[in-house]
């Protein structure tokens, strides 16, 4: 784990992104796309190590993902939204070309997990992110940069909910 946080980020003022890539050099991808994360944030930036995990919901065949997590402080002039549209450039320049087959195979996905307090509904952006909670590739990287972390909308910690995962399994 690289928790090199000078100051705590308070959870309030935390964007959680969930990292991942299934195509070509995925190991050397995720870090340097937590490189460039950096610059969206005002504090060092929270970083999980890389985990290995089968592909969900993807189409038969697809390799498996390296994903990790970030902990960011975004800039007091961002928005969701805004920080959604980086993210999705930032995915362009990692070489993703627009999908023609659900959850098919990528260089980088970054998904924008919770925003501070934030919630939204729209057709482009959902907070916190509708799935994160059953995901155990969301959650075992964001237990590791911050456990006490709670998602937005969920009573339960980070850990309960991948034991309640764990346990339906």
């Amino acid at each position: 784990m690289t928790r090199n946080s000078a100051l705590p980020i308070p959870n309030s003022a935390l964007a959680i992104v969930a990292l991942g890539s299934n195509l070509g050099e995925s190991k050397t991808v995720v870090p340097s796309a937590m490189d460039r994360l950096q610059s969206l944030s005002d504090q060092p930036i929270l970083r999980s190590s890389l985990w290995k995990s089968a592909p969900v919901d993807c189409p038969e065949g697809s390799p498996d993902f390296i994903n990790a997590a970030v902990g960011l402080q975004p800039r007091p002039d961002e928005t969701p939204e805004s920080i959604l549209k980086k993210l999705l450039q930032l995915e362009l320049e990692f070489g993703n070309r627009p999908r023609l087959v659900v959850n098919a195979p990528r260089h980088l996905d970054l998904d924008l997990i919770a925003f501070g307090n934030a919630t939204r509904a729209k057709p482009d952006l959902t907070l916190p992110h509708p799935r994160a909670h059953l995901r155990e590739f969301v959650l075992k990287p964001l237990i590791e940069i911050t456990p006490d972390y709670r998602l937005p909308g969920q009573t339960d910690s980070l850990q309960a909910l991948l034991e309640r995962i764990d346990a339906s399994e």
